[in-house]
C-alpha cells in the first residue's frame, strides 16, 4: 500500500470550506481535473457518483464511481473508489481543522496500483501529489474568493 498526504490552509470559515468542498455536484467547478460529476444515488450520508476527467491528449476522456461519506461532527470524509480503473484500491479521507488563520485541509489517499501496467506505486504517488497540490492551491483560492465576496 501506498499513501500520499497533503494538506493546505484556506483563509475562511469552516462552514464555507466544508460546504464548498463536499458539494460533489459542483467539483468540476472547483476542481480543474473533472469535466463532470454525476450523482448516482444517496444513502444518508453517503452520496455515490461519477467523476469523469476532461480528455487526455490522445482524447480519451477517463471516468470512474466513488462514494464518500462526510461527517460534519467531526469534519472528516471517508472515500473510496468503487470502480478501481488502475487500482487494486483506492481509499481516501479528508479532514479539516480550524488553525491560526483558517482551515487546515488535509487530504490523506491510500492505494496500490495493478500488477503489468507500465507504472507503479511511486510513479502513481508523484502523480497525485502534483495534481493534489496543484487542485488544492485552486480550491484554496475559490474558497477564499468566495468568503471575501460573502464579507462584502
Amino acid at each position: 500500500m501506498t499513501r500520499t498526504d497533503n494538506e493546505i490552509v484556506i483563509a475562511a470559515p469552516m462552514e464555507l470550506v466544508w460546504s464548498m468542498t463536499n458539494d460533489v455536484a459542483s467539483w468540476p467547478q472547483l476542481f480543474s481535473e473533472y469535466q463532470s460529476a454525476e450523482i448516482l444515488g444517496r444513502d444518508g450520508d453517503t452520496v455515490r457518483f461519477r467523476l469523469t476527467l476532461h480528455p487526455d491528449e490522445s482524447g480519451q476522456a477517463w471516468s470512474w464511481v466513488s462514494e464518500r461519506t462526510p461527517d460534519p461532527l467531526t469534519r472528516t470524509v471517508r472515500a473510496r473508489r468503487i470502480e478501481t480503473g488502475p487500482f487494486d484500491f483506492m481509499r481516501l479521507f479528508w479532514e479539516y481543522h480550524e488553525v491560526d488563520g483558517g482551515i487546515r485541509m488535509r487530504w490523506v489517499q491510500e492505494f496500490s496500483v495493478r500488477t503489468g501496467l507500465p507504472f507503479g506505486d511511486e510513479a502513481m504517488a508523484e502523480r497525485l501529489n502534483i495534481n493534489t497540490r496543484r487542485e488544492m492551491n485552486r480550491i484554496k483560492g475559490l474558497v477564499e474568493q468566495a468568503a471575501a465576496a460573502g464579507a462584502r
